[in-house]
């Protein structure tokens, strides 16, 4: 069958002769490539989704979901590993030929390390952020940008180290010690610890002298900054005695990790 529109006769054409084959244009070509690339597309689609809403289906895991699930994981762990501790700490003591000098030496060793629960009196800050729909409550302040609403690592870090200058004998973060190889670290607006995640408000405990600890607060630059972002935007910020405080043990491995060179 001849087909006019490909094959115009008239001045300056001629009909194709008999037996020579017709070559296809490139708008042909190109209508069919974009049909196969579809087809390839709708199959891969299809075996990834294997039969489920690929945008909507609920059982397909979020980040955070997983992330969430990952921390639970650890801490059932950290609390497995404490009681396998606590059960290898007392079949050793059972067996152990120290004299009294040598427990009272590991003892204060294990306190200072932060791995023996720790009573006494204390103080407890808790940051917090701020309302999204903050404005500035003073004059001469810029409206927030959403940053200056959410605690950063940088405060959690300042709060810790004061309250280190001011003496304290021991810190707690959320519900975990901390030791000498403990890292504060904020990814987002959530804070990391030890393997688990937490949102805030984030809580920090102290134990030591009330008073000095409050000094050393007061006096540090970095909380200072902090400070005018409470005032102006309304970061949360609060200071409380606690008395009688028990910290827990740090509960978790104490090896270190760190890079080798290659050989």
């Amino acid at each position: 069958m001849s087909n006019s529109a490909d094959f115009p006769t008239g001045p300056g054409h001629s009909s194709p002769a008999p037996g020579r084959r017709r070559r296809w244009r490139p708008v042909r070509v190109l209508t069919a490539g974009v049909f196969a690339l579809a087809g390839l597309l709708f199959m891969t689609s299809f075996n990834t989704a294997k039969g489920t809403n690929i945008r909507t289906d609920d059982s397909l895991l979020k980040l955070s979901d997983l992330i969430q699930e990952r921390s639970r994981e650890n801490k059932d762990l950290d609390d497995s590993n404490s009681s396998l501790r606590g059960e290898v700490e007392s079949l050793a003591r059972r067996d152990n030929p120290a004299t009294k000098a040598d427990d009272a030496r590991l003892a204060a060793l294990e306190r200072n390390a932060g791995t023996e629960k720790l009573r006494g009196d204390a103080v407890s800050v808790t940051l917090t952020d701020a309302p999204p729909n903050a404005r500035a409550k003073l004059p001469g302040y810029p409206e927030p940008q959403p940053n200056d609403l959410v605690i950063h690592q940088q405060d959690l870090q300042a709060v810790v180290n004061a309250l280190w200058q001011g003496g304290a004998e021991g810190i707690k973060v959320m519900d975990q010690r901390l030791i000498s190889t403990s890292a504060v670290r904020c990814v987002g607006n959530t804070l990391i610890l030890q393997g688990r995640v937490y949102s805030p408000p984030y809580k920090v405990t102290a134990v030591g002298d009330p008073d000095r600890l409050k000094r050393a607060l007061a006096a540090s630059p970095e909380i200072q900054n902090y400070m005018l972002y409470v005032n102006a935007y309304g970061l949360g910020w609060k200071v409380e005695d606690d008395e009688a405080v028990t910290l827990p043990g740090y509960s978790g491995t104490v090896n270190l990790h760190y890079a080798k060179p290659l050989q």
